[in-house]
């Protein structure tokens, strides 16, 4: 991992239930401390007390909750934090990424971080941290082609 204070993570391809395990050992084996967000009915007791000391925080995806507002000013009152997010917002297959990582990274003023979720090579790849320039769909762009030819275990 980069040797950064404050970043947002994107994981992907997010195509099973499978990648959660295998994000939560690469983040144990690294020593992250990161937090990561997820679909609030994920935190149904009693898996919600497992899944918040994990780094977990619910998000509910059905109303206007700013969301991205709330994290963006999260990282102004830390002085260290990392989030993680799989940008396609689902395991489904889709056309287009959600744009809530790159509107948190781009409102807070901190780097996004690239990782590949590889099952056929069996690896999770860390790639470089990439600055927001504010222009979105080259930015989005750039950031997909980096994982052009990186297979998930369902796709």
């Amino acid at each position: 991992m980069p040797n950064l204070r404050k970043f947002v993570v994107i994981a992907a391809p997010h195509t099973t239930n499978w990648d959660f395990p295998a994000a939560m050992g690469a983040k144990l084996a690294l020593g992250i401390d990161a937090l990561w967000l997820g679909k609030h009915t994920l935190f149904r007791f009693p898996f919600g007390i497992l899944l918040r000391a994990l780094g977990g925080m619910p998000v509910d995806r059905s109303g206007p909750n700013d969301v991205v507002q709330q994290v963006s000013a999260e990282f102004t009152r830390r002085d260290q934090m990392v989030v993680a997010l799989a940008p396609e917002g689902t395991r489904k297959k889709v056309e287009r990424w959600k744009t809530g990582f790159y509107h948190i990274a781009h409102g807070a003023g901190v780097p996004i971080v690239p990782v590949a979720l590889d099952f056929a090579a069996r690896i999770v790849r860390i790639m470089p941290a990439f600055a927001t320039t504010g222009n979105e769909e080259p930015d989005i762009n750039a950031l997909r082609s980096l994982f052009v030819g990186v297979r998930g275990r369902n796709r």
